[in-house]
């Protein structure tokens, strides 16, 4: 039987709030292990609200020890569910004591997943630019 310990993660508490995102990852996963060729079991849940760019996360933390504990792999919906940084999603597979999985990714390798985390690092420098953008505006139209 193929163990997994699954990771959830919104970015703000209205995203958690609302539930969409999660419900989205949390059907991500139930497919990959419904897919599975091995025996999949989800032994523990762990959801998250917390930016992508913040690498010191309790939840995340906490699930990846029990991960290690167990001998159950991580299991994500999407890579920028787990980080939107290059050096941390290196880190972990690096991490001997850590196998991680991307259900929609479910036979990515480790250079497809470097692209990948590439990817979701430069989006989160976007997201940040529009965010910055959006809130400028709204602010010079407030003094018009």
């Amino acid at each position: 039987m193929k163990k997994y310990i699954a990771y959830y993660r919104v970015s703000t508490k209205e995203q958690g709030r609302s539930g969409l995102g999660l419900e989205a990852q949390r059907r991500d996963i139930k497919l990959f292990i419904q897919n599975s060729p091995e025996n999949a079991q989800i032994l523990e849940e762990y959801t998250d609200i917390h930016s992508g760019s913040v690498s010191e996360r309790e939840t995340l933390t906490e699930a990846i020890q029990n991960c290690r504990d167990q001998g159950a792999t991580l299991l994500v919906s999407k890579l920028d569910r787990l980080s939107r940084k290059v050096s941390f999603i290196a880190r972990l597979m690096e991490d001997n004591m850590l196998e991680f999985k991307v259900a929609a990714m479910p036979h990515a390798d480790k250079f497809q997943l470097h692209i990948y985390a590439a990817l979701a690092e430069q989006e989160r420098d976007f997201i940040s630019l529009r965010t910055k953008a959006a809130l400028a505006e709204k602010k010079r139209l407030a003094l018009v």
